[in-house]
This record gives structure tokens, C-alpha cells and sequence, in this order.
């Protein structure tokens, strides 16, 4: 584990530059900051985490059928769902389904069985629609890979593995500073990828049902 403060310092020793007190010191140190956030956002997108396991909540009211994620934003990454009052997984079915549920005859009403995101609040977190129609209080949990939000403060410490975030940031630096004798952005882009694949092999063994990752 690293915070964000130490991860920028590794990227800025891997470029034989000289370390900073805070992230924000000088130009080219906020750069790299940038840089670490865009490669922290690149690993939370390529496997489910388990460090950024969370479970979301909504608590339905009769006759509501959307409801706010709160706390969700839009790059999230859906585990499973359920509804928790009766016990039972709810499925999630795209719009054109959900709405031929609400528009084509008259909205059952009952215990819901069915989600489909549907767009986002004014605080950018997501909406999701559920049918049947509630008929009372249900509350339905959300299990998701919930990303961390961009790193701003020195000490937040980076939820997924750091030695993959400072690799991918690295190579983003080489690629912006153009190669100077040092590792070629191209070698360290596949080393970054490789590092990443090892921590994946690490934790999917601990997680069978994550078979796959996208190297992007």
C-alpha cells in the first residue's frame, strides 16, 4: 500500500527527477499527479477488486419504481444485486425490456425482481428503474467494485495495488517527456501489464468467479 504523496515520488525517481514534499509543489510533480490518477482510474477498470468491494442500498417507497445509487457515480462495476426484504437475486435486464414492462399494458405491482440503470441524478450517481412497480418498503442491496475517487489529498492511500498504478504512470510520463536513455514507454507499458496480471493471477485465486480482466 502507498499513498499518493509516495506513488508520485516513485514515478518521479523512476524518471531520476527529485522528490517533492507534496504532490503539489511544483508543475511538473502536479503532472505526474495527474498521470497517477489516470493510471489508478485505467487498474480500477480492468478487474473487479476486491479492495473496492461495496455495497450499495436503496429502500423503495410504494409506487416509486426509480431510485438514486447514492455514493455510485457512473464507473462502477455491478457484482450482483438482491432483493434483501424477500430473499431473492434481483436481475438486471436492459431498458428496451424494462420498458415494454412499464408501457405495454398496465405496471404489475409488487415485490421487485427487475433492474436496469437508467441514466444519472444531478450529482452524478446513477439511477436505476425496478418492476415490478413496489407495492411497499423493500430494500434491494447493490454489490459493486465502487472506483476510489481521484486522489487530491497527499496521504490518501490508493486502494488498489500502487506498484501497478505507479508503473502505468510511469510509462504516461515517458510517453509525454519522449524517451531520454531511460526504459522505453513501449517496455514499460508490457511491464506494467505483466505486473498487473501477476497481482490478478494472486487474487483471482482467492476469487474463482473473476476469471477475466481487460488489459486496456
Amino acid at each position: 500500500m502507498a499513498t499518493y504523496l509516495q506513488t508520485v515520488n516513485g514515478v518521479l525517481q523512476r524518471l531520476r527527477e527529485q522528490t517533492v514534499s507534496t504532490v503539489n509543489q511544483t508543475d511538473y510533480s502536479k503532472l505526474i499527479g495527474k498521470f497517477v490518477n489516470d493510471a489508478k482510474n485505467q487498474v480500477e477498470a480492468s478487474y473487479n477488486w476486491n479492495a473496492l468491494s461495496d455495497t450499495l442500498t436503496a429502500v423503495t417507497s410504494a409506487n416509486i419504481f426509480s431510485y438514486v445509487l447514492t455514493g455510485s457515480g457512473v464507473r462502477f462495476r455491478m457484482i450482483d444485486a438482491y432483493n434483501d426484504t424477500e430473499d431473492i437475486p434481483l436481475q438486471i435486464i436492459d431498458s428496451v425490456s424494462m420498458n415494454r414492462y412499464f408501457f405495454t399494458g398496465t405496471p404489475e405491482s409488487g415485490s421487485p425482481r427487475y433492474i436496469s440503470f437508467n441514466g444519472t441524478d444531478a450529482n452524478g450517481d446513477t439511477l436505476v428503474d425496478v418492476y415490478p412497480k413496489p407495492d411497499g418498503v423493500y430494500t434491494l442491496r447493490f454489490n459493486v467494485a465502487l472506483p476510489q475517487p481521484d486522489l487530491t489529498s497527499d496521504s490518501t492511500v490508493i486502494s488498489v495495488p500502487a506498484e501497478i498504478v505507479e508503473q502505468f504512470a510511469y510509462a504516461r510520463a515517458l510517453v509525454e517527456r519522449g524517451e531520454d536513455g531511460g526504459l522505453p514507454s513501449s517496455e514499460a507499458y508490457q511491464l506494467a501489464k505483466n505486473i498487473m496480471s501477476d497481482y490478478i493471477a494472486i487474487e483471482s485465486s482467492r476469487r474463482p468467479e473473476e476469471m477475466q480482466w481487460v488489459a486496456n
